[in-house]
């Protein structure tokens, strides 16, 4: 029987250590008086091994420049005017193909170089409005196509942070830039904002987003539709306080809201995401189960259970969780097939793993996942298509998050090669090392 070499190596992303110089600033002092030079003292030679003393010649010191007399600036030299940075304001409106408004309010990213920026929320119209760079504050969701990585952050806040990058956008800022809509499931037109001006109108007018495909689960549950007046009231007050970063009056609003309407999935929901924000597991894993006693085919908990259990290592549990999700709709979520691929390869089902990295990479056109590329080589590797291996991981290496995770995926890359040079296959040669 031919023994198999083992690649099984975590997936595990080491913490990014940034070591930052300190250079210590040199006080300017002022120049001295014009003097004749004095000749420098030769320092004191230290002994060689033996006790010699070598000879250090006296270098010859050069003689100090006089001090030129400080002149007016003229201002006919000066730049006429320095580039001002003044804050860039976008409107628009977000439409289904249908022309109505999206079932729920979507998130507006702005997309510069393949890089996603969260901006702003659209209100119950599908209207929105913001200044780039300065967003409001509001919690990210995991059910929205991130990059989300299953075993850090929760709620897939590896490159989105609070939604703020807490500067003013310049008009240079904006060359490669687009803006788009994100809802699970649906395609949404790009509207380009390279050669956008300051004082350019800021209406960038209507998105639209279509279906990808056909789906049995709902992003909005049938449940909301049945809400009573006061139930419906609590909960936009909810949404109202989360967007405001007021967290625990958007929690009594929710409860609020189930109190009056136990069977209201979509507060329920906002329950979990709320306690999941906050790192209280249990109970946000409770609330998601509660949203989804009350609407099964509601999509949005299924991700955040997922990634719940996946912080827990439960994979068996990870993998049930996201074959559920992607029955309801195998077309919006490639996080979902990411992380069903990573609990099956740690359940050692890798023809299962395989797939589920290869449907999530088909999905993920804009490689907002990299790391997918990563996993499916692993998942080669240990198949012993170590070309194609090598090939994956090699693709993955800028993406890699820290160093310490480039040295990782570097180290495998020198063991696939060795692989394949026992076996006689040729990978292409490794990058060289920065």
């Amino acid at each position: 029987m031919k023994h198999r070499p083992a690649l099984f190596i975590p997936l595990v992303a080491a913490g990014l250590i940034l070591c930052v110089p300190l250079v210590a600033q040199e006080q300017q002092q002022p120049a001295p008086p014009p003097q004749a030079p004095q000749p420098a003292p030769a320092p004191t030679p230290s002994p060689e091994p033996g006790g010699r003393t070598p000879t250090i010649p006296t270098p010859t010191p050069l003689p100090t420049p006089p001090r030129e007399p400080q002149r007016e600036p003229d201002w006919r030299q000066q730049q006429p005017f320095p580039e001002m940075q003044r804050p860039i304001f976008l409107s628009g409106r977000v439409m289904m193909e249908d022309g109505a408004p999206p079932p729920e309010p979507v998130v507006i990213e702005r997309i510069c170089n393949g890089q996603p920026r969260p901006e702003a929320y659209t209100d119950s119209k599908g209207r929105f409005s913001f200044q780039l760079g300065q967003n409001t504050n509001l919690i990210a969701d995991a059910s929205v196509n991130t990059a989300a990585d299953p075993l850090g952050d929760p709620l897939g806040r590896t490159q989105r942070g609070s939604f703020g990058q807490g500067r003013t956008l310049s008009e240079r800022d904006l060359i490669g830039c687009e803006l788009r809509a994100v809802l699970p499931g649906y395609r949404s037109d790009l509207i380009p904002l390279a050669g956008r001006r300051l004082m350019d109108n800021p209406d960038v007018g209507t998105i639209i987003l279509r279906r990808l495909g056909k789906a049995e689960g709902t992003l909005i549950s049938a449940t909301t539709l049945a809400a009573p007046k006061d139930a419906r009231k609590a909960y936009e007050k909810g949404m109202e306080a989360i967007r405001k970063k007021k967290f625990d009056e958007a929690r009594k609003q929710f409860e609020k809201a189930v109190t009056v309407y136990p069977q209201y999935a979509l507060a329920w929901y906002e329950l979990g995401r709320i306690s999941q924000q906050q790192n209280n597991r249990e109970k946000a894993r409770e609330f998601y189960g509660k949203a989804l006693e009350a609407d099964p085919k509601f999509i949005k908990p299924y991700l955040h259970l997922a990634l719940l259990s996946a912080q827990d290592r439960n994979w068996q549990d990870v993998a049930d969780t996201t074959d559920r999700l992607l029955k309801l709709d195998p077309f919006a979520y490639p996080q979902a097939y990411f992380f069903n691929s990573v609990a099956n390869f740690n359940l050692r089902k890798m023809e299962v793993a395989e797939r589920s990295a290869r449907e999530g990479i088909k999905l993920d056109d804009s490689n907002q996942i990299p790391k997918m590329r990563h996993l499916l080589g692993v998942i080669l590797a240990n198949k012993q298509e170590y070309a194609q291996a090598a090939q994956l991981l090699r693709s993955y290496l800028p993406h890699a998050s820290n160093p310490e995770e480039s040295d990782l995926v570097r180290r495998q890359l020198e063991e696939i090669e060795r692989l394949a040079g026992a076996t006689g296959a040729t990978p292409a040669p490794a990058p060289p090392r920065p």
